[in-house]
């Protein structure tokens, strides 16, 4: 697509923009909804107050920019750039997007992370954002991965967690598929699904609120039959795997 094609399309939404240099700088004072585009122009910024609907666009072309103020939707996108950065306001959907190249960050302030389809991660890659991160593909994750989200975390695939991934979360972490655990501490401030597991290490300890373990009790623990009145339900369960209950 031509800067002249793509002004027309401006023009013809009514959506206001300047042009700095070579940029076209979308300034509109609301949301940008282009859900049947499949193509940008080069040196496009988006600098519009609210969400940005790019749900067809099937290339990024360099120097297109999202600083907008709310939400980027992007799920026909396959490939970022390397080195691209989101510093939009709000959520992040990517949902056909497999990759995730080398320098990517999201920046995204307040919002939540829709990466779907993802199959690959960058070794020590952070996620920093406000909002939950949803990885329901991704079936292994490299070294040094750090969740610093501030929602949950769904990994509902994964079938390892390696010993030096962190995860610092604020809400509950998604680990239904995982069927053996191995010296972790969960600090994460919400709950945490184990729903397959089977073996639990005796170096594993549960800090944050509740743990389900369907494959081990039933549901959630909170919930088992085998709690003790006056024994907070978590404290239970870490002085059992401490002995060594569930590695057999």
């Amino acid at each position: 697509m031509t800067r002249e094609e793509f002004i027309k399309i401006l023009e013809k939404k009514g959506y206001t923009y300047e042009i700095v240099g070579n940029k076209i700088i979308v300034i509109h004072d609301g949301t940008i909804n282009f859900e049947s585009l499949k193509k940008l122009p080069a040196d496009v910024e988006f600098n519009n107050t609210n969400y940005v609907n790019l749900e067809s666009l099937e290339v990024l072309p360099d120097g297109v920019q999202f600083n907008n103020s709310g939400s980027v939707n992007l799920n026909s996108l396959k490939v970022l750039p390397s080195g691209f950065e989101f510093n939009n306001g709000s959520d992040v959907s990517l949902d056909s997007l497999k990759v995730i190249p080398d320098g990517v960050k999201f920046n995204n302030s307040r919002g939540d992370l829709n990466l779907g389809s993802l199959e690959v991660l960058p070794a020590g890659f952070e996620f920093n954002n406000k909002g939950y991160v949803y990885l329901r593909s991704l079936k292994v994750l490299p070294d040094g991965v750090k969740f610093n989200n501030g929602g949950e975390v769904f990994l509902d695939s994964l079938q390892m967690l390696p010993v030096d991934v962190q995860l610092n979360n604020r809400g509950e972490v998604d680990l239904r598929s995982l069927v053996k655990l191995s010296d972790r501490v969960f600090n994460n401030r919400g709950e945490v699904n184990l729903w397959s597991l089977k073996v639990i290490s005796a170096n594993v300890r549960f800090n944050n609120w509740n743990v389900t373990l369907g494959s081990l009790t039933g549901g959630r623990f909170e919930d088992w039959s085998g709690n003790i009145e006056g024994i907070h339900s978590t404290k239970l369960l870490n002085s059992m795997i401490s002995k060594g209950v569930f590695e057999r």
